[in-house]
């Protein structure tokens, strides 16, 4: 499998810069992955293609205001931090956006807190040791980090977090999420759906393209996911019911696949090692990092349907649709949007494959 079958041409009037309002009035397309048929309709219609029994996951990461500004202590220059993960004891996994940022260098943040360069990493990436807990900073200085094809201005940080936010950690929104209103959840789960939380925090793959040609090559981050006993009862009582699991988002799909690798006893960082569903315990709970990437020729376990944005080409993300709807399948209905004129990317409308 090549980089090159995951690309496309996106003209750049395509990528939303702004969300529309309400949530629930983008647009939806419908993709059926067995046929490859597409329908149109707006978000709020998902109600009208949900079943009672089915379960609805949905990722409950929050997003930090993470986005810092700095000054190398011996010569003033510039440098933007982006805060991707709290290591504890001060320590924070972060990509730096300037030149010379090496170890042992310092840096001057406001309120007089400086942190110094302890590991350099991967490319952009650094491990940097703060000289005092830093909420305070994040808070008072912190910027909502926008994906870098957002040129717009927020004027509402809110609008980049879903509804349902709870657990902080992440370095992007999980977007397929930021289509649910409160009264579009209520009336869903009146419909008699149920509705789990999972948790992965967003990190450094979402800001960084596959380079590989063979895509197997690549060989991605791991970002922290977690999935208690309490909504892995849900999920496997819902499946085991017959109603359909419904990710969404790319996420809730990873973390929903890693729980379900693990259940069956496999290593999610080598799925292809064991193609088995536990059958009385489709997932189970577990905290960890998880380096699950999926590709077309993935066997799923766990998703039966998806709720998902417009990805960016050569992306992960969307080489995991193409692995659950069909490479050519997602190409043409890629083809049919940009015609219709969809929205792309994080702000942009919204799939339902099923």
């Amino acid at each position: 499998m090549k980089l090159h079958d995951f690309d496309y041409d996106l003209p750049e009037a395509y990528i939303a810069q702004q969300p529309v309002e309400p949530r629930d009035s983008s647009r939806l397309m419908t993709l059926d992955r067995e046929t490859g048929a597409v329908g149109h309709h707006v978000f709020a219609d998902i109600l009208d293609m949900l079943n009672p029994n089915d379960v609805l996951v949905i990722n409950n990461t929050r997003v930090i205001p993470g986005r810092l500004y700095a000054t190398k202590q011996d010569t003033g220059g510039q440098v933007e931090v982006l805060l991707l993960r709290d290591l504890g004891d001060l320590k924070w996994l972060v990509i730096v956006g300037g030149k010379g940022v090496t170890t042992g260098r310092t840096l001057d943040f406001n309120d007089g807190i400086t942190a110094t360069v302890i590991e350099e990493r991967d490319g952009p990436q650094r491990v940097l040791e703060f000289s005092q807990d830093i909420e305070d900073l994040v808070y008072s200085n912190g910027q909502m980090p926008l994906p870098p094809y957002i040129h717009e201005r927020l004027d509402d940080p809110e609008r980049y977090q879903t509804i349902y936010s709870r657990i902080e950690g992440s370095a992007a929104a999980p977007t397929a999420g930021l289509h649910f209103t409160p009264d579009l959840l209520i009336a869903i789960r009146d419909k008699g759906v149920q509705i789990a939380y999972c948790t992965l925090h967003i990190g450094l793959d979402t800001f960084q393209p596959v380079k590989e040609e063979n895509i197997t090559e690549h060989v991605i981050h791991s970002e922290y996911a977690t999935l208690d006993n309490t909504n892995a009862k849900i999920i496997n009582d819902g499946k085991l019911a017959g109603g359909r699991i419904i990710a969404v988002g790319t996420t809730s799909a990873r973390t929903l696949e890693t729980a379900g690798i693990l259940s069956a006893g496999g290593d999610p960082a080598d799925p292809a090692a064991s193609e088995n569903m536990c059958p009385w315990r489709p997932v189970t709970a577990f905290e960890q990092d998880t380096r699950l990437f999926i590709y077309p020729g993935y066997h799923w376990r766990v998703v039966d349907a998806m709720i998902t944005n417009f990805h960016l080409p050569k992306s992960t993300l969307l080489m995991m649709i193409s692995a659950f709807a069909g490479r050519e399948h997602v190409r043409q209905a890629y083809e049919v949007a940009k015609q219709e004129s969809y929205r792309f990317f994080s702000f942009g409308d919204a799939m339902f494959i099923s």
